[in-house]
């Protein structure tokens, strides 16, 4: 029997950007003592406190079929921390909740794209970012935002490119780079959505991991209400990532039709994880902050460690969890050079090909193992370096 072309078009090439992910967790698997800087997942686990609520809330009976679109409760709360957060006006009915942010990433483009639109998204970006858009039936489009540009988008670039388009997905603070869009450089893309008639889908699931500068949601810019899609997520602030629930947050133009998408989709996100998630966020900033915390310490381990030598450059440690290191003084791509320290070293950092063309020559290094073996880890990719460029 023949699967559909829908499916098999999600990576065309065979290829889904994880392949030095899934070979490292397998030697790892085998019993080799691999140190991980892959993956974006916190090396602490969900807050005792949010795992007592949901168990509660599925102990006390929030396990039949549940609210759609959200709990009210937690819509409203959502709101509430987005008006907060960002001075826009926000009620629950511009709340979805959805199956986690890549569940908000498919659905932003379901409601935004036709079969055969075209959907454009800033290159560097986060693996899923194309299979995504095609699996909505539209087709992906990237925009590079370069090394030399600190990774900031141009809106001339983006002009280029955006006739006919449908959509543009951005991510700040971004992964892969770590860099925060400036508000410059929010208002050049919000002017070419204006120009293109684009909605605009930002990607916001790193927005309390701000180190340095300040995360500027672009539905705050004039005129941006209307056509921006906000995705966020529990993930990442409140390290509850394999709980799978995040939201998006639109106008109530786009939010009505998506929960008759979500009614023959998900059919909601169980009442327990949904309860376990508004506990959460009553938590507060403070609670925010310190999930946060290990990664703004270990910001500063990395520059320590980086000042101590001149070869390898890193992109703007503005923000979120990830250090995205220039290793192209080595002589090697960024594949060659993730593979060589996975099997001399046994420490596994992502290559930037895996996010596209702008980081080629690069590699993601997570920080999200405890500060000492980051900061061994650390030094010894800067020393793999340094002796790989000595040798020419």
């Amino acid at each position: 029997m023949k699967v559909s072309a829908r499916t098999t078009q999600i990576a065309p090439d065979g290829t889904d950007g994880w392949e030095h992910y899934r070979r490292a967790v397998a030697m790892a698997a085998s019993g080799q003592p691999v140190i991980h800087l892959t993956q974006g997942e916190h090396d602490i686990r969900t807050d005792p406190a949010i795992l007592t609520a949901l168990q509660d809330a599925a102990r006390g009976g929030h396990t039949g079929y549940p609210s759609i679109p959200g709990i009210p409760e937690l819509r409203k709360a959502i709101a509430q921390r987005i008006a907060t957060r960002t001075g826009v006006p926000t009620t629950p009915d511009n709340i979805l909740v959805t199956a986690g942010g890549q569940g908000g990433l498919f659905m932003a483009h379901y409601v935004a794209c036709n079969p055969g639109d075209v959907a454009l998204f800033i290159d560097p970006y986060y693996a899923t970012y194309p299979g995504t858009i095609r699996s909505v039936g539209a087709v992906p489009r990237g925009v590079q935002a370069n090394p030399e540009d600190g990774f900031q988008p141009r809106g001339a670039a983006i002009d280029t490119v955006a006739d006919g388009a449908a959509s543009l997905l951005i991510n700040t603070p971004n992964n892969p780079t770590g860099v925060i869009y400036s508000h410059d450089t929010l208002e050049q893309i919000a002017a070419v959505c204006h120009r293109h008639d684009l909605w605009l889908i930002s990607d916001e699931v790193y927005d309390t991991q701000v180190w340095q500068g300040e995360h500027l949601s672009p539905r705050a810019l004039p005129g941006m209400a209307d056509r921006t899609l906000v995705v966020g997520s529990m993930s990442k602030s409140h390290a509850m990532t394999g709980s799978r629930i995040g939201w998006i947050c639109g106008p109530e133009s786009a939010i009505a039709p998506l929960r008759d998408l979500a009614t023959n989709s998900t059919y909601g996100i169980p009442g327990y994880i949904q309860d376990a998630a508004l506990f959460a966020l009553n938590l507060g900033p403070s609670f925010e902050a310190g999930v946060a915390a290990p990664f703004l310490r270990r910001r500063a381990i990395t520059q320590a460690i980086l000042a101590g030598q001149n070869l390898i450059q890193a992109a703007p440690l503005d923000g979120a969890m990830f250090v995205m290191l220039d290793v192209r003084p080595t002589g090697l791509t960024g594949a060659e050079f993730a593979t060589r320290l996975l099997d001399t070293h046994l420490i596994a950092v992502m290559p930037g090909d895996s996010f596209g063309r702008a980081t080629a020559g690069h590699v993601r290094v997570a920080m999200t193992v405890a500060d000492d073996i980051y900061a061994a880890a650390l030094t010894r990719i800067l020393g793999f370096a340094q002796e790989l460029a000595s040798q020419g």
